[in-house]
């Protein structure tokens, strides 16, 4: 029997373990629920009868619950803060080990789900029908239904969802043709990789589709289809291609990308088959489409192979960061771009640290979640450490025997879940190898303890820094109050490297001035950018500097963008120069964002008040 590894789950799945889930929803869009019922078939684990099953569930209306077509007795637990409320379920005949047995659960979701964001047709941008998606990383599954949420566990899936609207899943889709419900139509997908809970994904409203490579197409509104097509068209195969080489072929049939709403928090969430994406990728100069290159590599690490508990989170980001970055240098023309990505990371990760202090728990690559919200403990941290990790040990053995080490990995753990001491016997097991016995002194110098659980920055290695020189040569000239700028400064850059000069600016000693900032965004179109990772950027320059005709400026794009990305740091300095107009923005606009992203600016008004 396999011991429970995930502290962010109730369920016991050390005695059960879900193989496969039909989820059958109706989207009431005047309610704003999802009805309808789950069949979830589980094997039991144990020798002895397994005599009760025990789910996750939050803020769920249960009806009913059958065991085996039969009425059975279940209870809700009371609630136990962010982990919900246990659903426990008996199994009165107990079930031998390896027997399957079939639960059947009528229910409905909430007004208090997590997963779930609904808007209204004035909230999208056609303004002609409501809109319905799920978020359901990391433990939000459970208020869509009872389950085994965690990511320890995986299961196939049949969805059968019926809508007045076009529904997308993270599924492949069973026909072209939905059927006809009444005023609804059922659309039927099927989930045949096994798929942890939180890759569990829903979306209806008024969306449509076109193509943007061989195996993949991109849908959204209307309005955004033909701007959204052109910003992706261009690059998708080729990412595809580069990742294929890299590890092996993809395995999910379709990659699609829903670029969803603005309220959406997240830059793109890994749901198989269909990526959701924040519609600041479509910023009309195809300079933030690296997004999609970092969701299509989750299509190997995390969806694929995935991280037992969010505790070794950075099993999924860590490599996706590093795949992310093989896939643009090979794009773009080699080490450099990798090398500017891995300093623009570095940069993050270094503001992170310093955050939470370089001593906090959050900081080290394997955190302990007892207690813990794993939503809390979300930060660029695992992404960027864990990349360093896995670059590390790129860099140790060489490129030439890592690239063969990286389909090992993979393969060997396809479709199943791991601890990072796992993957550390996998990665001692690939190079215990006679042909790489070269390599034993430099295997056994590998501080695997240090690298897990020491806090604070891990070593930093050289970078080629010939991409960024530029701007931070551009950088030093604003600390002269002389400068005279030019919009020819930047005019040949990237967009990332126009970034990395914001970012140096915003960590001037002293501030620019006011009339500083204002040329700044002036001279080199900031100000009026589309580019909302731009925009956001100068932004913050122009809140240090405390330039009060930004501003209202910031409000506005805090009504526009759900992104928390973008959309908590705004808030957090906003709030330091001006706290009464942070706090009615946030009034203002609370209901245009997620769940998760109001509960999370909730937290950081109420501690910047307390600071």
């Amino acid at each position: 029997m396999a011991p429970i590894r995930d502290p962010n789950t109730l369920s016991n799945y050390d005695a059960w373990r879900t193989k496969h889930t039909t989820a059958n929803f109706n989207v009431d869009f005047a309610a704003q629920v999802l009805r309808g019922s789950v069949v979830i078939e589980l094997e039991s684990l144990t020798d002895k009868a397994s005599k009760e099953i025990v789910l996750d569930s939050s803020y769920l209306d249960v009806s009913s619950i059958k065991l085996n077509s039969a009425s059975s007795q279940w209870e809700i637990k009371d609630r136990t803060e962010f982990s919900g409320s246990p659903v426990h379920i008996a199994v009165a005949d107990g079930a031998a080990k390896g027997e399957i047995v079939k639960l059947e659960i009528d229910l409905a979701t909430t007004d208090k789900c997590t997963a779930l964001q609904w808007l209204t047709p004035a909230q999208t941008s056609n303004k002609k029908a409501p809109f319905m998606f799920s978020q359901c990383q990391a433990i939000h599954a459970r208020s869509l239904f009872p389950c085994q949420d965690t990511p320890d566990v995986k299961s196939t899936y049949d969805f059968n969802i019926s809508s007045p609207y076009v529904v997308v899943a993270s599924g492949v889709p069973v026909s072209d043709n939905a059927e006809e419900t009444g005023d609804n139509k059922l659309y039927k997908f099927q989930q045949k990789v096994p798929i942890p809970s939180y890759l569990f994904a829903l979306a209806s409203g008024d969306i449509v589709a076109a193509k943007i490579g061989k195996r993949s197409s991109v849908a959204t509104g209307p309005n955004e289809l033909k701007a959204s097509q052109w910003e992706l068209e261009e690059d998708m195969d080729k990412f595809m291609d580069a990742a294929e080489k890299i590890v092996f072929p993809y395995k999910w049939g379709e990659y699609n990308v829903l670029v969803l709403p603005p309220s959406f928090p997240y830059g793109g969430m890994e749901n198989p088959i269909f990526t959701f994406a924040t519609p600041t990728i479509i910023s009309g100069d195809r300079q933030n489409v690296d997004v999609i290159a970092h969701e299509l590599s989750h299509s190997w690490s995390g969806n694929l192979v995935t991280s037992c508990s969010w505790e070794h989170f950075w099993l999924n980001e860590g490599w996706t960061m590093y795949l992310e970055r093989r896939i643009l240098a090979s794009i773009h023309g080699g080490n450099a771009h990798f090398d500017f990505s891995a300093i623009r990371g570095w940069s993050a990760l270094e503001e992170a640290i310093e955050g939470y202090g370089k001593d906090h728990e959050f900081t080290k690559l394997v955190i302990n979640h007892k207690g813990i919200d794993p939503d809390d403990a979300f930060s660029t941290i695992p992404y960027e450490k864990g990349f360093h990790f896995v670059y590390y040990l790129d860099r140790l053995v060489g490129r030439e025997n890592f690239d063969k080490f990286i389909p090992f990995y993979f393969t060997k753990w396809a479709t199943k879940s791991l601890d990072s001491f796992e993957f550390r016997d996998t990665f001692l097991e690939f190079f215990s190898a006679p042909e790489y016995a070269t390599l034993k002194d430099k295997i056994s110098s590998i501080d695997w303890e240090g690298r897990f659980y020491t806090p604070g920055l891990p070593p930093k290695p050289e970078f080629d820094t010939s991409l960024v020189d530029v701007a931070y040569e551009l950088a030093a000239k604003w600390k002269q109050k002389d400068f005279s700028p030019s919009p020819s400064d930047t005019s040949s850059w990237s967009g990332n490297q126009v970034l990395v000069f914001l970012n140096a600016v915003q960590d001037f000693d002293e501030p620019l001035t006011v009339e500083q900032s204002q040329t700044l965004g002036k001279t080199y179109g900031l100000s009026d950018s589309k580019n909302v990772e731009l925009k956001s950027l100068y932004y913050q320059v122009a809140l240090r500097a405390k330039d009060s005709t930004a501003y209202q400026g910031v409000a506005d794009l805090l009504g526009q963008v759900g992104r928390m990305k973008f959309v908590r740091p705004l808030f957090k300095s906003l709030n330091k120069v001006d706290r009464e107009l942070a706090l009615k923005t946030f009034e203002k606009y609370r209901d245009f964002y997620h769940p998760i992203c109001r509960q999370m600016v909730e937290k950081d008004l109420a501690e910047s008040k307390t600071a």
